[in-house]
């Protein structure tokens, strides 16, 4: 499937750079995209659904005046990560700022559910950012920098299955790359917000009762932390006081003790 270009009519303004954003039509993704667009950047959307990707483009460029490309791409198949992979490499508008944001949950423990479901759920969360930042990383070096997210999970820091050990890749990932890269103009963040008020938890069929209302963010602070954090540099941004002091808190507990305070929460 082709890229879809969407332009402003008449109120266009010179973009900042350009930013491509991983499954950018729901939660953190089209939060990303509203932000980066009110900076002034270019966009471009990854998001299975192309008419839902047409309508947040649309509404987009009507908004802020930015010019929005789309991009239809399911990043649990090579075709759709190619997809993508072909658009970070490309030298003309290259993408100075990659979100990588796509992922859904699974319920259920390792075992019980089906090895496919498991090993799809693995991809879009290790394998496809991955290949992603290797073609943005390529381009970014090339072409004078830029700034990579990939949005991981305060699960990272708790023993919670193959999601926690799939974000703890991407943490322990970011903060290697973050070091090895900068002297090439190049910052690379992981993400860690707790809960987050999103479609996340309800697509995976999670009953949010079971977590106080305390543990829940909004998007917009998340989102706006996480920029303020990769424009410093930081190699790991964790929103808010109260799960900056549980990721200490996590380092420090018995992994038994960690999993059944995870288990509560499922």
């Amino acid at each position: 499937m082709a890229n879809e270009h969407h332009r402003p009519a008449g109120n266009s303004r010179a973009a900042a750079g350009t930013a491509l954003i991983t499954g950018a039509t729901a939660g953190l993704g089209a939060e990303f995209a509203r932000q980066l667009a009110e900076r002034g950047l270019a966009l471009v959307l990854v998001a299975r659904d192309a008419e839902r990707l047409a309508a947040a483009a649309a509404s987009l460029q009507q908004r802020y005046g930015v010019p929005v490309e789309t991009i239809a791409a399911d990043l649990v198949t090579d075709e759709g990560i190619d997809r993508v992979a072909v658009r970070l490499a490309a030298t003309e508008r290259p993408v100075t700022v990659l979100v990588n944001n796509a992922g859904y949950g699974l319920l259920g423990n390792f075992a019980d559910n089906e090895l496919e479901d498991e090993l799809k759920h693995l991809r879009i969360h290790t394998e496809a950012p991955l290949r992603l930042c290797h073609a943005a990383l390529r381009s970014m070096a090339a072409t004078g920098g830029g700034r990579i997210i990939n949005v991981a999970s305060m699960a990272a820091y708790t023993p919670r299955g193959t999601y926690s050990a799939a974000k703890a890749l991407m943490v322990n990932f970011s903060r290697w790359a973050n070091v090895f890269y900068r002297d090439r103009g190049i910052s690379v963040t992981a993400l860690c917000p707790g809960y987050v008020h999103t479609e996340f938890h309800d697509r995976m069929r999670l009953d949010k009762k079971t977590i106080p209302a305390f543990a829940w963010l909004n998007a917009d602070q998340v989102v706006r932390e996480a920029l303020r954090d990769t424009e410093a540099g930081k190699s790991v941004s964790i929103p808010s006081r109260k799960y900056k002091a549980a990721a200490v808190v996590a380092r420090a507990l018995p992994d038994r003790l960690l999993e059944r305070i995870a288990r509560r929460r499922d």
